[in-house]
């Protein structure tokens, strides 16, 4: 099982948000995944003209992710300008919850990567919709 390293998954969040194409909002988000294999996989947010089509960072990795085989996720970092940082919207959530159950969710502002804020799904989702 992979070390969980809050600060190198952090940063691997920032990086993936400096790949985020938001050409409308200008709201770059980076995402990170970390497997139990250790391996992380990143994505960036993705928008488009017609808003409904857009793609949260979240999303995009955990897609990337899925779609390679990967499963078993300990956490997920997320990284944007925002105070506090920015916290997974609705369809985020649901999905983490269905994916990353266990995850630990960390969220951080670009302009303060070492104030880490840490969030289980449970506590983001609380009443996921779940097909047992």
């Amino acid at each position: 099982m992979a070390k969980v390293d809050r600060k190198r998954l952090v940063q691997a969040a920032a990086r993936a948000r400096l790949r985020a194409a938001a050409p409308y909002s200008g709201f770059k988000v980076g995402a990170a995944l970390l497997t139990r294999d250790g391996e992380i996989i990143c994505g960036a947010n993705v928008e488009s003209a017609s808003y409904g089509l857009t793609c949260c960072a979240e999303r995009v990795a955990l897609f990337k992710a899925l779609t390679d085989g990967k499963k078993n996720f300990l956490a997920v970092a997320i990284v944007a300008r925002a105070p506090g940082g920015p916290t997974p919207c609705g369809a985020c959530r649901q999905l983490l919850a269905e994916y990353a159950p266990e995850a630990k969710v960390w969220i951080a502002d670009a302009r303060a990567l070492k104030k880490i804020r840490e969030f289980t799904v449970h506590e983001l989702l609380p009443c996921a919709f779940v097909i047992p």
